[in-house]
């Protein structure tokens, strides 16, 4: 056995927590006590629009009545029971879930996280291949769990922190697919993809990429993830980027605004993969939860039913047409996931934007700022931000 060394202390000790938060997360300069429909309220009384939804969790703004009522009820009812006892408030989640995507991905997998759903994904193209590599895009984001990571371009470098990766991973530029006819090969088990990245710059990948990987893959046998993680369940004015793209993949992940602030992920899969989702094959102790589903039958129903869809594609079109002022010299991205690209660092820009009151996200691109607001935003809140951006300037 190998002898652990025990780390020395350091010679200037670190300044003592303020809490007992780890300290992990760079964060705003913004305390929020709660918040209503766009708008986040401070303790010293500021009103701050929320263009951020929580890391583009937060698709029905706060406090949806319909949201709050669906998981009132079903925390009344039955907060919990796991997958070993069949509900119909299961059942009902799935079976909505699987007709707003409308791709025939009828099969249905809730956990808990994108990361947990890219895992499961990627475990799933394994059992189905005898590959034993995974190709991902340049400037991907899949997770920070040990498959998920590994697939996430950047992440050896910067964070990863295993000793090694549970399989060979290659990267693919957008510009290259050209290349897909000799990197995907009968090693090949998977290719994933974010079809519009998020951490990257809200970039939306050329459609005759996707669709070259689509034909590679069917003609490979190789599993096509699409990682709509942060771009799926109505983010881009569609269903899923899939839906807008008219690609249809082997499997999509979604969380984030699934449950638009409740913990909730799902892996939606074509027939031919269900047929290696046997039983043991996967597992979960929360996913699939009475309340879990509870809310993503009440959000697509929300969605739906106050067409939603169309109101994101309305206020993305206005943001493109009307807030390229200031420092904002073009867009890109889809529906709302949308990035603006500055003339100056993102970061600045955001933080001038904070000081009058709009809430904003940066990206892995320094001068991209990403925009992931509520799809309830209204066309009074993209004239707010396009006056911000006057006052700022260049």
């Amino acid at each position: 056995m190998t002898n652990v060394v025990p780390l020395r202390p350091s010679a200037t000790p670190a300044a003592p927590l303020q809490d007992h938060l780890a300290p992990v997360f760079a964060q705003f300069p913004l305390e929020v006590v709660d918040a209503q429909g766009v708008s986040l309220h401070t303790p010293d009384g500021r009103k701050v629009l929320d263009l951020y939804g929580g890391h583009a969790v937060a698709a029905l703004g706060y406090n949806h009545p319909r949201w709050v009522e669906a998981l009132t009820q079903q925390a009344r009812q039955l907060c919990f029971q796991s997958n070993a006892v069949p509900l119909d408030v299961r059942r009902r989640a799935a079976a909505k879930l699987a007709n707003f995507c409308g791709l025939g991905l009828d099969t249905i997998f809730f956990v808990n996280s994108g990361a947990e759903a890219n895992e499961n994904a990627l475990k799933l193209a394994f059992k189905m291949t005898n590959g034993t590599e995974v190709i991902a895009v340049e400037g991907s984001f899949h997770g920070r769990t040990a498959a998920a990571g590994a697939v996430t371009w950047g992440a050896e470098k910067k964070w990863y922190g295993f000793p090694g990766k549970p399989f060979e991973v290659k990267f693919i530029k957008p510009s290259e697919a050209h290349k897909l006819a000799t990197m995907v090969n009968d090693r090949t088990a998977a290719v994933i993809v974010e079809p519009v990245q998020g951490v990257a710059g809200a970039l939306d990948l050329p459609k005759e990429f996707l669709q070259a990987l689509r034909t590679r893959c069917s003609e490979n046998g190789s599993i096509l993830i699409f990682d709509e993680v942060q771009c799926g369940v109505g983010r881009t004015g569609y269903p899923f980027a899939a839906n807008m793209y008219g690609i249809t993949p082997d499997i999509i992940t979604t969380a984030k605004a699934l449950g638009a602030g409740f913990p909730v992920s799902a892996v939606l899969v074509a027939d031919h993969v269900a047929e290696y989702m046997k039983i043991d094959s996967l597992g979960t102790t929360f996913g699939a939860g009475p309340m879990a589903c509870a809310v993503v039958e009440a959000v697509i129903d929300i969605i739906e039913s106050e067409n939603l869809l169309e109101n994101v594609r309305a206020r993305s079109a206005e943001i493109r047409e009307k807030c390229v002022v200031g420092p904002v010299v073009g867009t890109q991205g889809a529906g709302l996931l949308l990035g603006l690209r500055t003339s100056r660092p993102a970061k600045d820009v955001q933080a001038e934007l904070l000081k009058l009151d709009i809430l904003t996200g940066t990206s892995g691109d320094p001068n991209v700022v990403r925009i992931l607001a509520p799809f309830v935003l209204g066309s009074e809140h993209v004239e707010q931000l396009r006056d911000a951006l006057k006052r700022i300037g260049k």
